[in-house]
């Protein structure tokens, strides 16, 4: 829950910002890297992996979704969670 918290602070657009793309890219993103990492000790979790490839697929959409309608915010989220190179 602490890294939760820590995540959206890091990411919100004004104080009560809970739910904006930046924070919903950022808390998916966090959720992605340690299935990852659970998936890499448990190969036959095929039902995990299902949930990954969604979880990979939602956040295409909302970077997809921001790069349409603001090119800056873009450009600082995936910088900031090291998405592009």
């Amino acid at each position: 829950m602490e890294a939760k918290t820590k995540t959206i602070d890091t990411f919100k657009t004004h104080a009560k910002d809970t739910g904006s793309a930046d924070v919903q890219i950022a808390l998916l993103t966090h959720r992605i890297n340690h299935l990852t990492e659970h998936l890499q000790t448990n190969k036959k979790d095929h039902s995990s992996r299902r949930g990954l490839l969604l979880m990979v697929s939602q956040r295409r959409r909302l970077l997809d979704y921001l790069a349409n309608t603001a090119v800056g915010r873009y450009q600082a989220v995936t910088k900031k969670l090291k998405l592009r190179k």
